[in-house]
C-alpha cells in the first residue's frame, strides 16, 4: 500500500468514526502518519472523557486497521 493509499484509507476510517464522536460532543483530527503509526488529536468532549483511551484503541485504532492493515498503532497527541 502506497503512502497516499494509506492516507486515503485512514481518512476514510476517520470519516466513519467521526459521527459517533460528534454525537458525544467530540471530534478527531489526523496529525500525521509516520512509519506505521497514526498520530491523532482528540478534540472537544473527547479531551476530558474518562474512556477516551478505550475509544482510541477499541474504536479508532480498530477501524483504521480495518481500512489500512499496515498501520500498527494509533496514538493521541494532546
Amino acid at each position: 500500500m502506497t503512502t497516499q493509499e494509506t492516507l486515503e484509507n485512514v481518512e476514510k476510517a476517520l470519516s466513519e468514526i467521526r459521527p459517533f464522536l460528534e454525537s458525544d460532543g467530540g471530534n478527531i483530527k489526523l496529525l500525521s502518519i509516520e512509519d506505521a503509526v497514526v498520530k491523532v488529536q482528540l478534540e472537544g468532549a473527547c479531551i476530558g472523557c474518562s474512556v477516551n483511551q478505550m475509544t482510541l484503541k477499541n474504536g479508532v485504532e480498530a477501524t483504521i486497521k480495518k481500512y489500512a492493515p499496515n498501520i500498527q498503532q494509533v496514538i493521541n497527541i494532546d
